[in-house]
């Protein structure tokens, strides 16, 4: 409940009228100040009226007077810049490290606030607001949405950046990391992504000529090569051996093959198959993100990934076990998710990084030019009445979810903080 007069606070949605501290004080509130998520105070910088004397400080929120004492700030110096102590009851008197009394102020707000965040938080739908999403303008919708989707794709190109800082700007390692993460497809997004931290791009370049050798080191590093399967499959041993010398060349260790996750995957989404792909990227030479920098339409985009395995994987999806002999390629939806999470996170995160407006726009148009992705999410979303007309679209509403839905920040979504002063209608 604490967080509710957290942002009762912050947005001034208590009553304001004739406020009086607990010893019958008059208070004017000039600025709450600022949130702080840190420890310490809950408030930085407020500015409040307490009888003639104007005060400049923190403030700490807390349910019960008592909580205060209960949390030891009577004994920490770091609370001694608390200049109000706001709550709901009052049920003691509080005090600095130093014994002198803090003013409190109880709070009070209309009810419906109360109730209509006791029914948001304690819903346990997959969405606790749809039924009542009928309810908001569509331009609010469309303008949250638009805001989703940008704070979405800052996310990624920021973690991007991070990469960049820490491989010293090296924009082709951190785009072969970014890919293989992408090649998960969340089931087997970790698992991609430290498959790629464990092996540096700069190793494989050595011996680019040759894709078996490529082969060798993802499929050996990944874990999936063990000398006691398959004995029987020629190409297998063989790339056994190969990790072998690699791995003492290099010095390598392995990531535990349980890391892998194959329950309810299609074959053809084997993490084998995506890893044989990215070993097709990689053969002679890695030079992914030149060509995306360079690239302007997405047609030219959809053919960095046109890609086909050939060989072994003609009649294999996974290691030991033949299957027909098909064409074996990333399909357009799997062209889709890579566009969607590598090529338009690395063209945004290289705007930002340079300057250059022209490659966050490039983003932009990229990921509305693409259909919108197709999941649970986005499957609750249009039943609850908010459609999606491209990619853009899709990915907000998957920021929505995982940012705002599923750990309850309805306090700090726009939608919930339109309903939470809306009467609930009981329909």
């Amino acid at each position: 409940m604490e967080k509710l007069l957290y942002y009762v606070w912050e947005h001034r949605l208590f009553d304001n009228r004739n406020l009086l501290t607990t010893k019958g004080e008059k208070i004017e509130i000039i600025d709450p100040g600022h949130r702080n998520s840190d420890s310490g105070p809950d408030f930085f910088n407020a500015k409040i009226r307490i009888g003639e004397k104007l005060w400049a400080g923190n403030v700490e929120i807390h349910k019960n007077a008592s909580d205060w004492k209960l949390h030891n700030h009577n004994h920490d110096k770091s609370y001694d810049s608390v200049i109000l102590h706001v709550i709901e009851n009052n049920d003691a008197e509080i005090v600095r490290s130093t014994g002198e009394i803090i003013p409190q102020l109880i709070i009070r707000y209309p009810d419906i606030i109360k109730d209509n965040y006791e029914l948001l938080i304690h819903q346990n739908s997959f969405l606790p607001c749809g039924d009542r999403l009928h309810e908001l303008p569509p331009l609010f919708l469309t303008d949250w949405i638009t805001s989703l989707a940008m704070e979405r794709l800052q996310e990624k190109a920021r973690r991007i950046c991070n990469w960049l800082e820490s491989y010293r700007g090296n924009w082709e390692e951190v785009c072969y990391i970014t890919l293989s993460r992408s090649l998960g497809f969340g089931t087997n997004s970790d698992a991609f992504e430290r498959l790629a931290r464990s092996l540096p791009l700069l190793f494989m370049q050595k011996h680019a000529d040759s894709l078996f050798q490529i082969e060798a080191f993802l499929f050996g590093q990944a874990g999936l090569l063990d000398p006691e399967h398959f004995p029987n499959d020629a190409y297998y041993q063989r790339m056994v051996n190969e990790y072998a010398f690699l791995k003492n060349k290099f010095g390598l260790s392995p990531l535990n093959p349980e890391c892998w996750k194959f329950a309810r995957l299609r074959p053809a989404n084997f993490p084998h198959q995506r890893i044989a792909l990215l070993a097709q990227l990689i053969h002679q030479g890695f030079s992914l993100f030149t060509q995306i920098r360079e690239t302007k339409d997405e047609k030219s985009f959809r053919r960095l990934f046109d890609l086909y395995l050939n060989g072994y994987w003609d009649t294999h999806y996974s290691f030991g076990q033949l299957s027909p002999q098909r064409p074996k390629a990333l399909g357009k939806s799997a062209v889709d998710i890579l566009l969607i999470n590598t090529v338009a996170p690395l063209l945004y995160a290289y705007g930002v990084k340079t300057g250059n407006e022209v490659y966050n726009e490039r983003a932009m148009n990229l990921l509305e030019n693409i259909k919108a992705e197709q999941n649970r999410i986005i499957r609750y979303f249009s039943q609850a009445g908010i459609k999606t007309d491209n990619a853009l679209d899709s990915q907000a509403l998957i920021q929505l979810h995982t940012a705002y839905c599923v750990p309850k920040k309805c306090l700090y979504c726009r939608i919930g903080h339109r309903l939470l002063s809306s009467p609930i209608n009981c329909k």
